[in-house]
């Protein structure tokens, strides 16, 4: 009885040290959800508009008059709808559109309302949905808010009960949300699949995109000359063999602005004319993916002035002939100003008199300026989470390294502040994994927590990544637990012989992906790692066709076939049917409602870890989906991660 006394006391007084290593304000200000999300002004400036999210995970909105500087209205949805986005009409209405979040790894699921409301909230009106007074029950969304007619939108809607409808167009009036039908597009809206619709400046729709996954998921973009002609099928092509995106319409109304990558193995800008099927790259990047930097004129979108991207930094490109050099020396300026970060016109008055600038990156919580054009004055607006200082920021850098093969891949490194050599290190892979980059543009709160705790932190991106080319995305096809694996080990091996990561203090932390990774990393290298924790992760490759949203349309089970292995690889490489190649502990840690990732996988993943005896610690919580939105689960996770971090691998 004795040594089970002494034995229990000593347990119970280890736990208490590493509990007491772990510090608690630090969790609580990165579990705190962001203050702002969304800032916009008003066309006259007179208001700003905000999103901002609850204790709970819901957004709502916030309008502030500049006269008085009083909040004047506060808007939400009905339980845990949250406002998605946000656009002004005109000087003094707003339209709102509405979403249901499932999970803070995953996209929130669009409700299909469209709500009108004054800056004061008064005349509210709900214009589209069931509620709305023609109990429409039809999924609506904005194609162009029409700001030369400030009092009608044009939108598209589609049928909730068809699973293969077709796209109907209108024309509806922000007061009372009647519509003046204006033809349909001979496209379906297949569920599961995405649905792209573009109009010229007279709000003329002259373009669609779509995938069909009758063939295999090809997108295809259809067009006609002008509404009182026939649609046809002007490009036809496979996202993964190269595509064609379109952004907007010039003034010609037949050429289409887009993200392209027919001609270039990377995502470029180009164009592309519908009239005579044409065409032409305008800027591109030999080793990474573009995304468009567009200026603001009269209070809505632009014209394409550059683009930015990020390999070795965070860089732009800008195009040599535009209309509006104004605009686009002012996007030059900026980025100047804010060198390493992202930065993002956010709205401006119609005269551009006034914007709203939006900063961020790794090493910089978001910030929201306003900046005077006239006096060239950037001013301060608030920080997206104000009680975020640099104290508590690790800095981050990107790292380059090869893989076995001769592969060049890049990661971010994030250190503990002071420290640099012998460092307790953490591989943290990112969920997706195809068409999905760690960023060195946003603040990965995992990171900053595991970092501020004496923790080095590397998340690479490995090949199947997005945002370096098409043959990277597509080499990691049906490799998620070889090559893709091999690259996350190389890059470890390479920290510890530059002397940053201590080779017997290493653990995989990862979510979605990054917890399949985060298994099959122990599996594939047993003497590496000294624990997994696995958050809402992948474990057998062949239950993702039987259970979760990605199997319930014929778009989500073409891609399964495309990027997952097949055949007896698909077991090999599903951690489920190798867990006598685990050797160190592992924490499961799970949302009960996860439609993404169903808790089946978790209980496999528990019941095989039993039956071979393996240690392994366990945390489900109900209420949360693919990933946790309560701040206090998501401090109770951080609290036991640490725990069982610094227990195998501690400082």
């Amino acid at each position: 009885m004795k040594v089970h006394f002494f034995g229990l006391l000593l347990v119970l007084m280890v736990n208490n040290v590493i509990a007491s290593n772990i510090n608690m304000p630090v969790l609580e200000a990165y579990a705190k959800h962001a203050q702002y999300i969304d800032i916009k002004l008003s066309p006259g400036g007179e208001y700003l508009a905000a999103t901002s999210r609850d204790i709970e995970g819901v957004i709502s909105l916030t309008v502030l008059d500049l006269r008085s500087n009083e909040v004047i209205s506060i808007t939400r949805g009905r339980g845990n709808e949250s406002v998605s986005s946000f656009s002004w009409l005109n000087d003094e209405r707003l339209l709102l559109t509405m979403a249901r979040e499932v999970g803070s790894l995953e996209k929130p699921l669009p409700t299909g309302e469209l709500i009108a409301m004054n800056a004061d909230g008064k005349k509210m009106v709900i214009l589209t949905g069931p509620r709305a007074a023609t109990k429409d029950y039809r999924f609506s969304s904005i194609i162009d808010i029409l700001p030369n007619e400030p009092e009608q939108v044009l939108i598209y809607s589609v049928s909730w009960s068809s699973s293969e409808p077709f796209i109907d167009l209108y024309r509806m009036k922000v007061s009372t949300g009647r519509k003046k039908g204006l033809g349909r597009i001979p496209m379906r809206a297949y569920k599961g699949s995405g649905v792209g619709v573009f109009s010229n400046k007279k709000g003329e729709v002259l373009a669609a995109q779509g995938i069909d996954p009758s063939k295999n998921n090809k997108l295809i973009l259809l067009a006609r000359n002008n509404v009182d002609s026939d649609w046809k099928s002007v490009l036809e092509s496979y996202e993964y063999e190269g595509s064609f995106s379109p952004l907007y319409f010039l003034d010609d109304d037949e050429t289409l602005i887009g993200i392209s990558d027919l001609e270039t193995d990377t995502k470029a800008m180009a164009t592309f004319n519908i009239k005579t099927r044409k065409h032409k790259v305008l800027i591109s990047h030999d080793k990474a993916d573009l995304s468009p930097i567009i200026s603001i004129a009269n209070g809505v979108r632009g014209e394409l002035i550059g683009a930015r991207y990020q390999y070795e930094q965070l860089g732009s490109i800008f195009l040599n002939i535009v209309k509006d050099k104004k605009n686009q020396a002012i996007i030059k300026s900026l980025l100047k100003s804010f060198p390493g970060q992202a930065v993002r016109i956010t709205s401006a008055t119609k005269d551009n008199k006034s914007m709203v600038v939006m900063t961020s990156s790794a090493n910089n919580p978001p910030k929201f300026y306003l900046y005077d054009n006239v006096k060239r004055k950037l001013s301060v607006l608030t920080p997206t989470k104000p009680w975020l200082n640099k104290d508590i920021v690790s800095e981050t850098t990107i790292i380059t390294y090869k893989s076995r093969d001769g592969l060049e891949i890049t990661g971010l490194l994030t250190l503990p502040k002071g420290k640099s050599k012998n460092l307790p290190l953490i591989l943290l892979p990112h969920g997706g994994p195809h068409g999905v980059k760690d960023d060195i543009s946003y603040i990965n709160a995992d990171v900053k927590v595991l970092s501020y705790h004496g923790y080095a932190v590397f998340q690479p991106n490995f090949r199947g990544s997005g945002g370096f080319g098409r043959s990277f995305l597509t080499s990691g096809f049906r490799k998620w637990g070889t090559e893709m694996i091999n690259d996350m080990t190389d890059g470890v091996h390479s920290l510890i012989k530059n002397g940053v990561a201590d080779k017997e203090r290493i653990c995989v932390y990862g979510a979605s992906y990054g917890g399949y990774a985060a298994l099959q990393s122990v599996i594939n290298e047993p003497d590496l790692y000294k624990c997994s924790i696995g958050f809402v992760g992948v474990y057998d490759l062949d239950l993702m066709f039987e259970e979760g949203d990605i199997p319930e349309n014929q778009s989500g089970i073409n891609f399964l076939n495309q990027v997952l292995p097949i055949g007896e690889s698909r077991k090999a490489q599903s951690p489920v049917h190798n867990i006598d190649k685990i050797k160190v502990p592992v924490f499961i840690v799970q949302g009960e409602d996860d439609v993404r990732v169903p808790k089946e996988h978790a209980f496999r993943l528990r019941k095989g870890l039993e039956k071979e005896n393996s240690p392994y610690e366990w945390m489900m919580k109900s209420g949360e989906g693919h990933g946790f939105y309560k701040p206090e689960n998501q401090i109770e996770l951080w609290q036991e991660m640490l725990q069982f971090l610094n227990k195998h691998i501690g400082h």
